[in-house]
Parts: structure tokens; C-alpha cells; sequence
């Protein structure tokens, strides 16, 4: 069977989203209770979030053009800081809501029927979450992936706020509604700061993970010997595609046709180590040397 594309991912999470709020507002206007109203708000940002990222990796898929020579890729960073913003948005909303009916508490009603609807549409999100989680893995999709963990934050909420409603159930405490959606509303912004993070930090051109940058390593010691030696080994990372930079030294008495040959089966291991790697090698005579970050390159 083949698989789901990222795209049909993000389309099959807009579509969740919408059914999510549906089940979630009919939760709330049943039961009246502000945690179920995060919940829902929550679900409205899911929606705004899925919608954002599925136009985003639209456009990283994009292939590259004369204004962009190195491709689009980095359109996901964007869909990823969007949705943290997003999400910050909803915490300070729920933290209003929830701090106005902690000094104003208002009984919960058809508790039964209520839960059951955020039962059933944290039961759709959590499967959803675990199958793009997988799916941007797969990909290396940050888009994707900020979805997924969105998707699984907004879970591990229902949980909570279920958990909170069936104490309120038994005990009468009013006060546990409002202080468990501050709670929800402080989890969701621990998120949404990740996210914004994590989106600044790939715009910056963030190296390869350490393990991807040995096994780059690993690849150039298999061609280096006393005729052949590598430096100014440098990565980089822009959304789904990765990058490396270096500099192979060699024999001034060979011949371009040789030092090509070579250069081309380095670049081809490289790639072969790496998935989803393009690598760009400067040839250089051994007795040269290039030089970096001088004062004069700065100005």
C-alpha cells in the first residue's frame, strides 16, 4: 500500500480540526465548563495552524527557481514559528477566560455526554499525531512535525480536562474547572515557545545533528591518505534538505580530469551516507590554503 503524503497528512489534519471543534463546542454548550472551552479554542488554532503549515510545505516543495537557486525549503520554518505564535495567542485567551471564572465559579452541567465528545475527538487527534509524527520522521518535516506535537499537546490536555471534570463531578469543587485550564493554558504556552524557537533556530542555519556530521566524517576518512586530505568542513540544514561544504586537498601534479573523478565519488558517498544531503567540494591544491572570517571579509 503506498503512503500518505505529508500533504494528505496536513489535509487530513485540517479536516480533524474541524470536526475536533465541532465535538469540542458541543462539549462546552453542554456542560458549560471553561477547561472544555480551552480545549475548544485550542482546536481553533489546530485548524489556523494545519491550514498555515499545508501552505507552507506547498511551497518548500517548490523546486528552485532563478530568484532561489538553493530551493524553498526553509517556507517550513515559517509554518512552525506561525503556529507557536498561534498557540501563544490561545494560552493568554484561555488564561483569561479561566482566571474571570476562577473568581466567578459557575456549575457544570450533563457532564456525561460532554466528556464523551472530547473523549471521542482526543481519541482522533491522538491517532492522527502518532501517524504524522511518524510520517515527518520519515520526511524530516518540521511542519509536519510541529502539527503532530501540537496535535499530541491538545491530547495530553483533553486528558487533563476530563480528568479535572470527573473530580469536579464528585467532589463539588468549582474552583478545579478554571485551575485546571490555567494549567492547560500554561502547558500549551510551554509549546508554543518551543516551537517559535525551534523555527528561529532552522532560519539561522542551524548545523547537521552531531550523529549525521560523523557520519559525514566517517565517509571522508574512507578517501583520505597522505595525498588526499579535507578541511573547512562545514553543514547546514534547510528544512528537509541538508547541506555540506568542504574543501579537498590533492596533488598539484594531478590532472583536472583526476581531481574531478574524485571529487565526484566523495560527493556521491556523501550522499549516499546522508539522505537528503547535497554536497559542494572546493578543490585545492595540497600546499594551498584558504582562509575564513578574515577582518577584511566583514566589512
Amino acid at each position: 500500500m503506498k503512503s500518505l503524503s505529508v500533504n494528505t497528512y496536513l489535509k487530513l489534519s485540517v479536516a480533524v480540526a474541524l470536526l475536533t471543534i465541532a465535538l469540542k463546542t458541543g462539549a462546552w454548550w453542554l456542560t458549560d465548563s471553561v477547561s472544555l472551552l480551552s480545549d475548544a479554542m485550542e482546536s481553533l488554532v489546530n485548524l489556523a495552524g494545519a491550514m498555515f503549515a499545508l501552505a507552507m510545505v506547498t511551497v518548500a516543495q517548490q523546486p528552485a527557481d532563478e530568484d532561489h537557486p538553493f530551493g524553498h525549503h526553509k517556507a517550513e520554518y515559517f509554518s512552525s514559528g506561525f503556529e507557536g505564535v498561534l498557540i501563544l495567542v490561545a494560552a493568554l485567551a484561555i488564561m483569561g477566560a479561566a482566571v474571570h471564572r476562577l473568581f466567578n465559579p459557575q456549575p457544570v452541567e450533563a457532564l456525561g455526554l460532554g466528556l464523551a465528545l472530547s473523549i471521542f475527538s482526543s481519541a482522533l487527534n491522538g491517532a492522527l499525531a502518532w501517524a504524522m509524527l511518524r510520517k515527518a520522521k520519515e520526511h524530516r518535516s518540521i511542519a509536519l512535525e510541529a502539527d503532530a506535537r501540537h496535535l499530541f499537546t491538545d491530547v495530553w490536555t483533553s486528558v487533563g480536562v476530563v480528568a479535572a471534570l470527573v473530580l469536579v463531578g464528585y467532589t463539588g469543587w468549582m474552583w478545579l474547572d478554571p485551575v485546571v485550564a490555567i494549567a492547560v493554558a500554561l502547558n500549551i504556552l510551554r509549546e508554543a515557545l518551543h516551537l517559535v524557537r525551534r523555527s528561529a533556530d532552522g532560519l539561522m542555519d542551524r548545523a547537521l545533528e552531531p550523529h549525521l556530521r560523523q557520519e559525514i566524517d566517517r565517509t571522508l576518512e574512507v578517501f583520505a591518505h597522505q595525498a588526499i586530505r579535507f578541511d573547512h568542513v562545514v553543514t547546514r540544514q534547510a528544512g528537509q534538505r541538508r547541506f555540506v561544504d568542504l574543501h579537498m586537498h590533492m596533488p598539484a601534479g594531478w590532472t583536472l580530469g583526476r581531481a574531478a573523478a574524485l571529487r565526484t565519488s566523495v560527493e556521491q558517498a556523501l550522499m549516499s551516507a546522508v539522505p537528503g544531503l547535497r554536497a559542494t567540494i572546493q578543490l585545492l591544491p595540497m600546499d594551498v590554503e584558504a582562509h575564513f572570517n578574515d577582518p577584511k571579509d566583514l566589512i
